[in-house]
């Protein structure tokens, strides 16, 4: 079965173009490196739960939004590869910077995660 990276991250509203832009050279590069699907979604539906939601997940403030987001492996061996060589990429670099990024990695949720069903 595949396995995935999943994350859950809080962006400004301000800052989705550059997000964008930013998700846009990644994607690139991990698929170039072997992930076999990069998908970003940005919220449209997603309201604050009682106990818990996205948008309290990630302590959402006021103009931001949620952008959920899942990279596709076929294997979490060939994950660890494909990151591997996305992290040693120098078009990377610029964007390896936290004070560089058009989102607050602090509040970033992310985790990998074995396919369980994939229909």
């Amino acid at each position: 079965m595949a396995y995935v990276d999943g994350f859950v991250v809080p962006v400004p509203k301000k800052n989705i173009d550059a997000y964008r832009a930013m998700s846009e050279k990644c994607g690139a590069i991990w698929r170039e490196h072997g992930a076999l699907q990069f998908r970003e979604c940005i919220a449209d539906d997603v309201k604050p739960g009682k106990w818990t939601s996205f948008p309290q997940s990630v302590d959402l403030k006021d103009d931001e939004t949620v952008v959920f987001s899942w990279i596709v492996y076929e294997s979490r061996a060939q994950r660890d590869a494909v990151n591997d060589k996305v992290m040693s990429d120098p078009r990377m670099a610029d964007m390896m910077d936290p004070a560089k990024l058009p989102f607050d990695g602090k509040r970033m949720i992310y985790g990998g995660f074995e396919m369980m069903i994939d229909l």
